[in-house]
């Protein structure tokens, strides 16, 4: 049994086996390359990121044909800034992960190490990497353990935590590397979507990430919804303005429909109210009904309501200060 076990083994591989066959010569070409990298200087790292960089970027380079000496790389910065060389297992690891699937690894295996393989290559593309950890603590020291082999390579590093104002998120988010946890990405995601300006986002486009405790985070984490909420805005100025505009409005600047208590501007009253709306420094993009305005188009429409369609003590009441329908 166990002689049919083997011969069958050898014949049937797993699908892990399969992927482990697939890059061995992918690691062999890596070691095939330690001998030149030994030889560079640490300025010598910085000009070849920066080469790799600029033809990666201007599309002369796919990233694919440098995995071998992006990887040896690393390596070599490794072991001379933090004194770790990565062995094979670990160069399997991240050429697992640089393909976009999950390498299980056994705590002390070093995870870490293996994660700046991938990152290294994804970054030269100039888009952005993205290391999610489980805590803001294993974030802030990821990224200045690892960030000394980024420094040598010439790769920029930032970490995002709880404490940082969107400037210095939109900065740290900027870096060729970033480490964040799932939280932080998260919830800036969702506060990206319920900015006004593009220019206000703090995230850039997603590119490449790598998920540290990968079972912890998209199986554990995710069963916990992230929810955000608008900051509340006082928008009794824009009540009484909009108020205002209204009383400008002559009677072909809008039309009404009393049966379905409706009012639409015209034109000619769009004109007015644009014009108006500038001289209050209230519109954007010179466009009343652009989506940057949807607040004063809102309020414009109800005031022109309320001033046209709606009677005291006929369609509405007031009683303690307060309007009832």
């Amino acid at each position: 049994m166990n002689l049919f076990t083997r011969t069958f083994s050898k014949i049937f591989k797993s699908s892990n086996q399969q992927e482990l066959d697939k890059i061995q010569n992918i690691i062999e070409a890596i070691n095939n390359q330690e001998k030149d990298v030994k030889a560079l200087t640490e300025a010598d790292f910085k000009e070849k990121t920066f080469n790799f960089k600029k033809n990666a970027q201007n599309g002369s380079l796919n990233i694919e044909e440098i995995i071998p000496e992006s990887f040896a790389l690393v390596r070599e910065a490794a072991k001379r800034t933090l004194g770790e060389r990565h062995y094979n297992v670990q160069l399997a690891g991240g050429l697992i992960l640089h393909n976009g699937k999950i390498a299980e690894m056994k705590t002390g295996e070093g995870k870490t190490l293996v994660s700046t393989l991938p990152s290294y290559l994804n970054s030269l593309t100039g888009k952005g990497v993205h290391i999610v950890t489980v805590n803001d603590y294993l974030a802030k020291r990821d990224s200045a353990w690892m960030g000394e082999v980024f420094n040598y390579l010439g790769v920029s590093t930032g970490c995002i935590t709880n404490d940082l104002d969107d400037v210095e998120r939109k900065k740290n988010y900027n870096n060729d590397i970033t480490y964040a946890t799932n939280n932080e990405l998260g919830f800036d995601y969702l506060r990206d979507n319920m900015k006004y300006e593009l220019t206000e986002m703090v995230q850039r486009s997603h590119n490449f990430c790598i998920v540290d405790e990968v079972d912890s985070i998209l199986i554990d984490e995710s069963r916990t919804p992230l929810i955000i909420s608008g900051r509340f805005e006082d928008k009794t100025t824009l009540y009484v303005t909009s108020n205002e505009f209204i009383r400008h409005l002559q009677k072909n600047d809008y039309e009404l429909d009393e049966k379905n208590k409706n009012a639409i501007l015209t034109d000619l009253g769009i004109d007015k109210i644009e014009k108006l709306a500038i001289q209050k420094k209230l519109l954007k993009n010179n466009n009343f009904y652009d989506p940057a305005n949807l607040n004063l188009v809102h309020h414009v429409n109800q005031a022109l309501k309320a001033n046209l369609l709606f009677r005291k003590d006929t369609d509405y009441i007031v009683r303690e200060e307060k309007c009832k329908l």
